[in-house]
Order: C-alpha cells, then sequence, then structure tokens
C-alpha cells in the first residue's frame, strides 16, 4: 500500500505541475508588433567555436534585420576555434561595412567558455541592452524591434523568446532527431507556462536580451561562473529572484531557428550538459519541476517492473502512465501548434514510451559524468 501512496502523491505532483503550466501558456499573452520607431540600442554577442556550417546562414538573417543600423552592432567573440570560422567572420565584416562589426577573441576567466565570451563582449560593447544569440541560429527580421517595443512599454529588463528546430524539406529525419524535437518542445512549453504564471526558471540563450546595466548591477555570471554551461537560465533566475522584470515574447514571427544535434552522441552530451547545472538553480519552482519531472519517469520504470513481480498491479502503473500520457500532450501540442508544427506528434506515441528511459538515464550520468561540448571535456 505504501507504494501505491508513492505513486499517488508523485503522479499528483506531476499533474499539478503540467495543469499550471497549461493555465501559464493560456494566461500568457500573445505578443504583437507594432510600435514603428526604433529608440533602444543593442549589442549582438554571438560567441562561435568552429561553426564554419552554420556562420553564412547566421550572416545573412543579420544582414537582414529591419533596425536602424545606428542603432545596433554585431560582436562576434571567437572562442579558439581550429576550423575557418574567424574567416568567414572577417569575411562577414568585409562584405558589409555599413554595419557595425566588432570581431573578438574570447578571454578566458573561469571554467565556463560561453560565459567568458559573452562576458567579453559585455566588456567591450556600446550599447545599453545585450540581445544573444547562438552561431549555428537563424533570426527574425524584426527580432530588435520587438525587443525595442517590450522594453520601451513594459520597462523589462530581460526579455526571452521563442526557439524552434529549422526544417529541411525533403530531408527524413533520423528518430532520434524527431526524439529531440519532441523534448525540445516539452522544454518550449515549459518555458512559455513559466512565465505565463509568473514562475519564470528557464529560458534560451538563442533568443534572450537585457539590459547591461543590470546584467552588470548584479554580479552577470559571478554567482555560477563555475558552472560550464547556463548563461540564460541562471541569469534568468537570478535576475528574478532579485525583483527585476522579465518578460516573454509569445510570437510566431520571432522564433529563432536553431539546427539539431547530428548525432544521437552529441544529443545526449547535449543533455547531460543541460541536466547538470539543475542542482543549482536558484528558482524553488525550478527545483520542484525537476524533482518532479524526474521521480514521475523514474517511478514509471520502477513501478513497470515491480508490476512484472506482483509486487503492485499493473493497474495503478498503466493509469499513472496514461494520465501523463494525456496531460503531456495537451501541453506539448500547445507548443507544437503554436510552431507550426503539428506532424510532429505522430511521433509522440514512442516518443512517450522512451522518455522515461532517456530522462533517468541523462539525469543519471549527470549526478557522475562528465559530457563534452564543442571539442572540449568537462568534469562533473
Amino acid at each position: 500500500m505504501l507504494l501505491v501512496i508513492l505513486l499517488v502523491l508523485v503522479t499528483a505532483c506531476y499533474l499539478g505541475l503540467i495543469a499550471a503550466l497549461i493555465y501559464g501558456w493560456k494566461r500568457l499573452p500573445y505578443f504583437s508588433l507594432h510600435k514603428t520607431n526604433a529608440e533602444t540600442g543593442f549589442s549582438i554577442i554571438i560567441p562561435y567555436r568552429n561553426e564554419a556550417g552554420n556562420l553564412p546562414a547566421l550572416f545573412k538573417s543579420l544582414s537582414g534585420l529591419h533596425y536602424p543600423l545606428e542603432k545596433f552592432e554585431i560582436i562576434l567573440v571567437n572562442d579558439q576555434s581550429l576550423d575557418t570560422s574567424k574567416t568567414l567572420c572577417e569575411d562577414f565584416q568585409k562584405s558589409f561595412p555599413e554595419m557595425k562589426i566588432r570581431l573578438l577573441e574570447n578571454i578566458r576567466r573561469s571554467v565556463s567558455p560561453k560565459k567568458d565570451a559573452v562576458q567579453t563582449g559585455i566588456d567591450e560593447s556600446a550599447f545599453d541592452f545585450i540581445a544573444t544569440t547562438d552561431a549555428d541560429c537563424i533570426i527574425p527580421v524584426n527580432w530588435l524591434r520587438a525587443f525595442d517595443q517590450e522594453i520601451s512599454e513594459n520597462g523589462s529588463k530581460l526579455i526571452a523568446g521563442p526557439v524552434a528546430f529549422m526544417q529541411n524539406a525533403g530531408f527524413k529525419k533520423p528518430l532520434f532527431q524527431k526524439f529531440e524535437e519532441m523534448d525540445f518542445m516539452s522544454l518550449q512549453s515549459t518555458t512559455i507556462g513559466s512565465f505565463g504564471i509568473e514562475k519564470p526558471f528557464m529560458c534560451n540563450a538563442a533568443n534572450l536580451c537585457y539590459e547591461k546595466q543590470v546584467f552588470v548591477d548584479h554580479a552577470g555570471f559571478s554567482e555560477n561562473e563555475n558552472i560550464a554551461s547556463g548563461d540564460d537560465v541562471f541569469l534568468l533566475q537570478s535576475l528574478r529572484k532579485k525583483g527585476v522584470k522579465v518578460s516573454f515574447l509569445k510570437s510566431e514571427r520571432l522564433i529563432v531557428y536553431t539546427g539539431f544535434q547530428e548525432t544521437l552522441g552529441s544529443l545526449i552530451s547535449q543533455r547531460i550538459r543541460w541536466a547538470a547545472k539543475a542542482s543549482a538553480y536558484k528558482s524553488y519552482f525550478g527545483k520542484f519541476s525537476g524533482v518532479t519531472v524526474f521521480l514521475m519517469n523514474l517511478f514509471l520504470i520502477m513501478y513497470a517492473g515491480l508490476a512484472l513481480f506482483d509486487l503492485v498491479s499493473y493497474q495503478y502503473v498503466m493509469l499513472a502512465f496514461l494520465l501523463k500520457f494525456n496531460s503531456d500532450f495537451i501541453l506539448i501540442y500547445k507548443a507544437a501548434k503554436f510552431f507550426d508544427r503539428e506532424s510532429l506528434m505522430r511521433s509522440y506515441f514512442w516518443c512517450s514510451i522512451v522518455y522515461p528511459f532517456f530522462s533517468v538515464y541523462v539525469a543519471g550520468l549527470s549526478f557522475f559524468s562528465g559530457y563534452e561540448w564543442k571539442g572540449r571535456k568537462f568534469r562533473k
């Protein structure tokens, strides 16, 4: 009976969490761009390491930004690239002399190359607001206009936006990439839902903006510089805890697109990196969410095993799974519809079977194992 009670408690907590996120998704209003004049100045900071295959697409999107040239600059920070990335950046700078494009070398000061690169760019930035994206991304033309409107009308000091995967027509994705997109869709729905209930704890540096002075006043990345990743979520949680106004731009027109992981191994390594920082979350809601999701998936695996030995009734396990299955579907479908990826839901059934094993496996490795990132190895 005690085993059944534990399963009921964890399932109830999980359903409550998902219900709150669904409510948050509905509660967060859609963002509508209407402001025509530009007031805010932006320093766009983009760290890069060995991104020669991705930079041309990024540069094309940057050159198409609809924003006054005198109101923004682009700072490209080289993090010891070993390919032709630096040469491509130099060519981009020469091809658009009318744009303020600055090329910097990363100044290492912590165990986190990414945070160091962002800090290097901030130290040299000329404008009041910092906008960040990744070198493997494509940004929307009204990216800066949207940030400017949110800053001017609502006084937000940190603004996050949606991120999705690029879709290649005629290319059949391997199964692990379908799973990756489904998993990422759940993260995006969690992000938007948590902003909707005013308990945000996740965001993505691929689509992020914040005031430079707020970053400086609150010591930037100093509180978590011992963790290799997390330049986005830790900053959000730190500023949120200190009462700084944050917001999310819920708009299909403001999606930043990024690329899939190329191999299953790189996907696992990425997810280990993401999971490794969860233990350092400052957000109580973020910690509760992480623990609840982990226990729900762990219990499904454990109780399925117990049911095989008739230690618990399989009916309890099936009921818990079906409740999770349906509640997750509602939340993820909202994200799939938002990102115009309803067709992805054809993979929902098998992904929901695989996910508990994948998430528990990744979480376990994050506690005991290091990971590889951009050709570097990081210890736990």
